[in-house]
């Protein structure tokens, strides 16, 4: 136990950790960077690699435990239980989904107090999610102090935490708004990406290419619009929508940038008339992404699902908001902005104000700090 004044010592249990990209591990490095004051952060996570792997990174103790192989994109990490059961600390954070760590959680028992930190709910048949998944959450859940969720929309739709509202805690995702501020290099950059899309509406979109992105349902609403569009990120996903982007007669209005380094993604943020998440199904539980959109003070067009996403981005106050998969809508949103200079900066103007009042790393962090301290105490 941390003695009265000093760092509350959290072990964040995630699926993996920065270099390697994701939603999740993104969130867990913002949690476990810059802390040291009030939170000294470990993280144990699966090496993409059969080697486990002890390092420090930006001053972060990480575990990578060795990998044999995955079940479909369950990492497989035999020596997981034994890292959890040597884990030392104050509590442990897990991040969910993550089956195998549920699994290793329900196997070892370790006597840390526990968070379970909900990012999604698990999208499986539900013959599958009964028969295997819910036993290991109902173990660990059982035992958690305190689970958090992203949105009080997630709390409220995800089926999983029915049994545990009195112990749910809502903390959104955070950014740095100052680390998206265009600064010389990123305008000039931004500039040349508007020369090159010419005088038509440039829509951006970014995030992982897998199918509950929703990209396909994208793609058919920009389909006989004047605007150009701008997908990043790669994916399973990408070859498919690529392929649909020729047929649809896009090919020359479309560009698919894959993956782009921060300074790039900047830019295309600030060049852009307005940003669309078009997904799908309730995998996509936040839309982190919007967040960067509006720190850039761009309108947004996303989807009302039952997650957290139509409650980051605001109908008609950040962005307008459709229903999932509804070609039609998504395409007269997409109209309506490209339309109206003067809404979209209204718009952009309310969703950077929205990020630095209610979305920054400095509130999620100081709210997690919170948490910590009611799980142990």
């Amino acid at each position: 136990m941390s003695r009265a004044g000093s760092p509350i010592r959290v072990v964040h249990v995630g699926k993996f950790y920065p270099p390697v990209a994701g939603g999740m591990e993104r969130v867990v490095e913002s949690l476990c960077e810059g802390t040291a004051d009030a939170v000294e952060s470990g993280v144990i996570a699966f090496n993409t690699g059969r080697a486990t792997v002890r390092e420090e990174r930006h001053g972060v103790a990480v575990t990578r435990v060795g990998t044999i192989g995955a079940a479909g994109s369950v990492p497989i990490a035999p020596g997981l239980a034994a890292e959890l059961r040597r884990a030392r600390g104050d509590v442990m954070v897990v991040h969910e989904p993550n089956p195998w760590a549920l699994l290793a959680l329900a196997v070892t028992r370790p006597t840390l107090p526990i968070v379970v930190w909900f990012h999604s709910e698990v999208v499986r048949p539900r013959l599958q999610y009964q028969l295997f998944y819910h036993p290991m959450v109902r173990r660990v859940y059982d035992r958690a102090a305190r689970i958090v969720v992203s949105s009080p929309l997630l709390a409220e739709h995800a089926a999983a935490l029915a049994p545990y509202r009195e112990r749910t805690r809502v903390i959104p995702f955070g950014i740095d708004p100052e680390r998206w501020v265009a600064t010389a290099a990123v305008r000039a950059r931004a500039a040349e990406i508007r020369a090159a899309a010419g005088p038509t509406p440039l829509v951006l979109f970014a995030g992982r290419m897998v199918p509950y992105k929703g990209v396909d349902v994208l793609l058919r609403a920009l389909a006989g619009l004047d605007v150009s569009a701008v997908l990043v990120g790669d994916g399973p996903s990408r070859g498919s929508w690529t392929t649909l982007a020729g047929a649809l007669g896009l090919g020359s209005r479309v560009r698919f940038a894959g993956e782009v380094p921060h300074e790039e993604l900047a830019a295309l943020y600030h060049a852009c008339d307005l940003f669309v998440l078009p997904s799908v199904t309730r995998a996509e539980a936040f839309g982190y992404v919007q967040l960067e959109a509006m720190a850039c003070a761009k309108p947004v067009v996303s989807t009302r699902l039952p997650s957290g996403v139509p409650w980051v981005n605001r109908h008609g106050e950040t962005g307008l908001t459709v229903p999932p998969g509804d070609v039609d809508s998504l395409r007269r949103a997409i109209v309506e902005l490209a339309g109206d200079e003067s809404l979209r900066r209204r718009f952009g103007h309310a969703g950077r104000v929205r990020v630095e009042t209610a979305f920054t790393l400095a509130i999620m962090r100081s709210a997690a700090a919170a948490v910590y301290r009611e799980a142990v105490s």
